[in-house]
């Protein structure tokens, strides 16, 4: 044997020995490290990587927990459920290594994802910005936007002792942690303007045939996938173009952004996304060139697929409490891709009312909640700045229904209406107090008699009811309030919490 060769076959053993030796090292998903929030009160499941076969301990809290590496490489482990505690602990993992974590704290942790009104910046909202200096006891995780064709078994980011970017995962986390003096963690994973599929796991395929197409059409397109494997493998970087190019593609943002968290213990996931599922009524559009990021469900449709997408991600967390509380979106002026030109106050125009209601069928799940926000938007900005009043309702909704606090959390709720002499009386839950805001008589109420030609109705406040008329309607049946694009709107219970838009009808659009 020469030299040379001699050489080369060393070298060739050296690297692939060392590249052995450095798989098996111990190693953590990146979402274990230095200032990181546990979640309190469930097993806390830890994971990694190492040498199959060896032994790893986790110790935490005065807990000593260990498993055997199995033979992909991969483990878990799980503590016993944790009580809060700002006080910052060392936790120890000890394998072939050993790897020491500090400034670890126990409180409540959420996930926050959506589109871009999730990820609009806290530097844009002065009011939410303001908090910042008082804020305490808050820190984050903010998960790279990126995307992957399989799904990931790690994530990219780090855990930080500081609040999130998101103004209105900021908010949320600020008002809770004033409320449960207690640290709170916040796991941010939005991009924007990302749809509902982006987020959607494929085997959500086999329930919905329309993501089977969307997913064979993506897996049959080179072009497509050779695009985004050369924005991904850039060692420039990607451009703005690519980066719109590729969140708006199917199921590649839950892989790689979404699916390496479960199952990181937390309480629950806000989610504030819809807008890109808007521009439809129902269905999936045929597309072209011009519009083929719009190859996602109408909103028609929304509310069912969200339901089901809400119960696949409990199944990938195994936590069939897990709860979701989804951002209504708020008052917008525009239609949908066909009209978009609409009277931004008509209960009839084919506007966001209808993803609205499409967004409310979440509430027939357990463990959910929809944060009302149709007093808030801007008729003319699908990036409205009044972003600290969703942040205070999500918090308000997470004190409820996961804190078990007394409060109230929602603002009147239809839950039914009654006929009487010409008139139509609706009766609310949650409408202790109830008022107008600027004290006039209530606005945003439409009725209609059989006809379904809806007018302004005269409506006045009778208790905890609002009483309903029109002179040119003697025998009214049916209600809509605030089912327009922008309504306005002043109903309020004494929580000073705005009504929800609803209709009483079952009339739905035959076209756009």
């Amino acid at each position: 044997m020469t030299k040379q060769p001699f050489i080369l076959t060393l070298y060739i053993f050296l690297f692939f020995n060392t590249a052995i030796t450095y798989s098996q090292e111990l190693k953590l998903s990146n979402l274990f490290c230095d200032n990181m929030v546990l979640q309190r009160g469930t097993e806390v499941p830890v994971w990694g990587i190492a040498a199959p076969k060896d032994r790893i301990t986790v110790r935490f809290a005065g807990q000593k927990v260990s498993t055997k590496v199995g033979k992909d490489g991969k483990w878990m482990v799980a503590l016993a459920p944790l009580e809060a505690s700002k006080t910052p602990r060392e936790m120890t993992i000890i394998g072939n290594t050993e790897i020491v974590l500090s400034n670890v704290v126990v409180g409540e942790v959420w996930i926050c994802s959506g589109q871009s009104n999730m990820q609009f910046s806290v530097n844009n909202v002065p009011e939410t910005k303001a908090l910042l200096a008082s804020s305490e006891n808050i820190r984050s995780f903010e998960v790279k936007r990126t995307v992957s064709f399989k799904e990931e078994d790690n994530v990219f980011g780090k855990w930080q002792d500081a609040p999130p970017s998101s103004a209105v995962a900021f908010g949320f986390a600020y008002f809770l942690e004033k409320s449960a003096n207690i640290p709170i963690g916040i796991i941010h994973a939005s991009w924007g303007s990302s749809s509902l599929e982006a987020w959607m796991p494929r085997d959500m395929a086999k329930e919905f045939p329309y993501f089977r197409n969307i997913m064979d059409d993506f897996d049959a397109d080179t072009l497509t996938r050779n695009r985004i494997k050369s924005a991904i493998n850039s060692l420039e970087g990607w451009s703005n173009q690519e980066d719109i190019f590729m969140r708006r593609q199917p199921n590649i943002l839950y892989n790689a952004m979404m699916k390496p968290l479960a199952p990181y213990a937390c309480r629950g996931l806000v989610w504030y996304q819809g807008e890109r599922n808007t521009r439809y009524y129902a269905g999936v559009p045929e597309v072209n060139g011009d519009n083929w990021f719009h190859r996602v469900i109408g909103m028609k449709e929304y509310g069912d697929v969200l339901q089901s997408w809400i119960r696949r991600y409990r199944k990938e967390w195994n936590n069939d409490k897990m709860h979701f509380s989804v951002v209504m979106l708020p008052g917008y002026g525009k239609g949908t891709n066909n009209n978009p030109d609409i009277d931004p106050t008509s209960p009839t125009a084919m506007s966001w009312a209808w993803m609205r209601e499409s967004q409310m069928k979440v509430l027939d799940l357990p463990y959910t909640s929809v944060v009302n926000t149709i007093d808030l938007g801007d008729e003319k900005n699908v990036h409205p700045v009044d972003k600290l009043p969703i942040g205070i309702r999500l918090a308000l909704a997470a004190e409820k229904y996961t804190l078990d606090k007394d409060v109230v959390a929602e603002g009147p709720i239809f839950r039914e209406v009654e006929p009487l002499n010409h008139t139509l009386i609706v009766y609310f839950k949650n409408a202790q107090g109830l008022k107008t805001v600027d004290g006039n008589a209530p606005v945003g109420f439409w009725i209609s008699d059989g006809s379904m030609q809806w007018q302004k109705a005269k409506a006045k406040i009778v208790g905890e009811t609002v009483v309903l008329s029109h002179g040119d309607i003697k025998d009214p049946k049916f209600v809509r309030y605030a089912f327009a694009g922008k309504p306005d709107v002043n109903l309020v219970n004494s929580a000073d919490l705005p009504a929800y838009p609803f209709r009483t009808d079952n009339v739905i659009p035959i076209d756009e």
